[in-house]
């Protein structure tokens, strides 16, 4: 293993990644500085440290709305996670606005068709693995609780 991971390289990976700083560090010396080999290690982590956050109690969140520019159709997602100061994080807010776009783009039927769709902006993962990401990364058990679409017109 290489000891000579540079800060540069730490930080680049932090930024890709959003994880922490040790985090970045330890993957960086075990992919032996490859930045993308790194990349993959930080991101399983994260998705083995959601899986081992799953059965704690989800108390708090966040209730994110989404209109579509037509005004045609619209949106309201619920969003949990454990504590305020996660459901007031930029990053747990800015999920809860893009899964309720989803919701409005692909009109899921309930909460767990919705969980298994293609994530709109990323069709390489699907709409629960963008939320176990950030439940990993930030270290809190995070659940799609409730989901609402509305058309005009319809009943």
């Amino acid at each position: 293993m290489s000891n000579k991971i540079s800060a540069s390289d730490v930080k680049k990976l932090r930024e890709l990644t959003g994880a922490r700083i040790l985090d970045c560090k330890k993957a960086l010396e075990k992919s032996n500085g490859d930045i993308k080999k790194a990349q993959q290690h930080v991101e399983e982590k994260g998705l083995a440290r959601a899986e081992k956050s799953a059965d704690r109690e989800t108390k708090v969140g966040y209730i994110a709305s989404y209109v579509h520019t037509t005004g045609m159709m619209a949106s309201m997602v619920e969003l949990l996670c454990e504590t305020d100061f996660v459901a007031k994080n930029e990053d747990f807010r800015k999920m809860a606005n893009n899964i309720a776009m989803q919701v409005v783009a692909m009109n899921p039927k309930d909460v767990n068709e919705l969980l298994s769709q293609d994530y709109i902006r990323d069709p390489e993962i699907t709409v629960e693995t963008l939320v176990k990401k950030l439940s990993g990364k930030i270290g809190e058990k995070m659940v799609v609780n409730r989901i609402i679409r509305f058309e005009v017109g319809e009943k």
